[in-house]
């Protein structure tokens, strides 16, 4: 795979709130590992990166406005030059300068990171999609919870992760693993 030299790397809801017990149980321990590889090879190689920051309608959410669970979290801060994106529903495309920013800089490759799988970056990867840009999705560097189907079945976090990235995978996104886009950074 090759990971273009302007491929921007957008890093979704990683706030102190998605560590809440309430949340449930989650899939993949190792995902904020292959976050913190993909952060740290796009700053060695100085492209683009851009962390999203969720602040909530819902006052009982965990990234409700003013209170800790909206704060990044402490290995996920922004550095100077990085962007920063503010988003009020799931699609970090969706009422955003997201889409202006990458255009602007010429950048038609996006890898998305982060969480939730099934929710956050299913939507700005199809989005980003739909409009136009080659999306890659890591699959060991996002994650979800334990859940319910449409129809009241439980249904683990690993069952709801794949089938989000089966969702995505060559109609919306490129799912591979961490690995393969690190190789692929030249």
């Amino acid at each position: 795979m090759n990971i273009h030299p302007k491929a921007a790397l957008v890093i979704i809801d990683m706030q102190q709130g998605i560590n809440h017990p309430k949340l449930g149980r989650r899939n993949n321990p190792d995902a904020e590992r292959q976050m913190l590889a993909l952060l740290d090879a796009w700053r060695r190689t100085d492209r683009t990166v851009i962390h999203v920051r969720h602040f909530s309608r819902e006052p009982d959410s965990v990234f409700w406005p003013k209170q800790s669970g909206v704060e990044f979290q402490p290995e996920f801060l922004p550095w100077d030059g990085e962007g920063e994106l503010h988003k009020q529903v799931p699609d970090a495309f969706c009422h955003s300068a997201l889409e202006g920013w990458l255009r602007a800089d010429g950048i038609n490759q996006v890898v998305i990171v982060g969480v939730v799988t099934h929710n956050s970056v299913e939507s700005t990867a199809r989005s980003g999609g739909n409009l136009g840009f080659e999306v890659i999705v890591p699959h060991d560097a996002c994650y979800t919870f334990d859940g319910a189907d449409f129809f009241g079945h439980p249904r683990t976090a690993e069952e709801i992760h794949g089938m989000s990235l089966a969702n995505l995978h060559g109609e919306y996104a490129q799912v591979v693993a961490t690995e393969t886009i690190l190789q692929g950074l030249g």
